[in-house]
């Protein structure tokens, strides 16, 4: 299975000002990328696949900014894109009660402050260099990157531009331990807010367990006060968003993927301690969309597993 380690690179990071140059590189090439291919669909119905892009533009100084490997990703990336646009609408025209609305089609990043993600697969990472430091080094970009995981393991790394900085996931493989678990054992857990999770099972004796979700309905409130803080006074200033509340949110949303993370690792540990291989978890399509926690409750929260895919 793959897994990913993250780092963050703030603003006041040596790293950052290469690495935010290689990104508005990154940016460029995508939206010269997806012109071809929007004017091709939108004037003529139809697409310019991966290879008729990298043929057009593979003498063009914006494919030329970056390191080719790292071009060569991004128009896959872009790729991938339209496939997924394509299958979103043919799941759309066959039932579009699923849908909020009608898939859109690969727009823009914004011409001055856009920002894309950079990936380097592994023949993209400097070897020799790691072998000798440990630290990985990224094609084109003179940064370090400290690991602890081993050469054979790491499959790639993206740079992925965040509101505060940027976000350096370093992918690599872990090999699947099974456990000792029997599959006619069963648990359910049922999400919630106050409780997070109440968990039960099919098996005797098992004792119920509840994980509570008052930290993070504490930690989501608070935030929602910072927020109305920071809005009222940008409102002054006929300013939507500002960098102090960009770095209110992501320090959130970190907060809340650790707490998730943490939550369900424990579920897991607990499951696998009892011998218990099968985990259920209602299915609930729509449920951030159409919460009801009363007038109040809806604007002051919104249960975090709702937020997360």
């Amino acid at each position: 299975m793959q897994l990913v380690e993250r780092h963050l690179i703030r603003h006041q990071d040596a790293r950052f000002a290469v690495i935010d140059r290689a990104a508005f590189a990154s940016k460029n090439l995508y939206n010269q990328a997806n012109y071809h291919v929007r004017q091709a669909f939108i004037h003529e119905g139809t697409y310019l696949p991966y290879a008729a892009i990298f043929h057009r533009l593979k003498q063009h100084e914006a494919y030329c900014a970056l390191p080719r490997k790292v071009s060569n990703a991004i128009l896959i990336q872009l790729h991938h894109n339209w496939i997924s646009f394509f299958e979103g609408m043919e799941a759309y025209r066959e039932d579009p009660s699923p849908f909020t609305g009608r898939p859109k089609i690969p727009g823009y990043q914004d011409k001055a402050r856009g920002r894309f993600l950079l990936i380097y697969e592994k023949k993209a990472l400097g070897k020799r260099v790691f072998k000798r430091t440990g630290k990985l080094v990224p094609s084109g970009l003179p940064i370090e990157i400290a690991t602890q995981i081993t050469w054979e393991a790491i499959r790639q790394v993206r740079i992925v531009p965040r509101a505060d900085g940027y976000m350096v996931e370093v992918v690599y493989e872990q090999e699947i331990q099974p456990a000792a678990v029997n599959p006619q054992l069963r648990a359910a857990v049922d999400v919630g807010v106050n409780v997070l999770a109440a968990i039960t099972s099919d098996k005797s004796g098992f004792v119920p367990r509840l994980v509570s979700g008052k930290p993070l309905k504490s930690l989501n409130q608070g935030y929602n006060k910072e927020r109305a803080k920071q809005q009222q006074r940008l409102a002054h200033e006929n300013r939507y968003t500002s960098r102090q509340l960009d770095r209110v949110t992501t320090k959130r949303n970190r907060r809340v993927d650790a707490y998730l993370h943490t939550a369900s690792r424990r579920i897991i540990d607990l499951l696998v301690s009892e011998g218990i291989g099968t985990l259920v978890i209602g299915k609930n399509p729509l449920w951030k969309q159409n919460v009801n926690l009363g007038r109040r409750n809806n604007q002051q929260f919104g249960a975090p597993h709702q937020r997360r895919k």
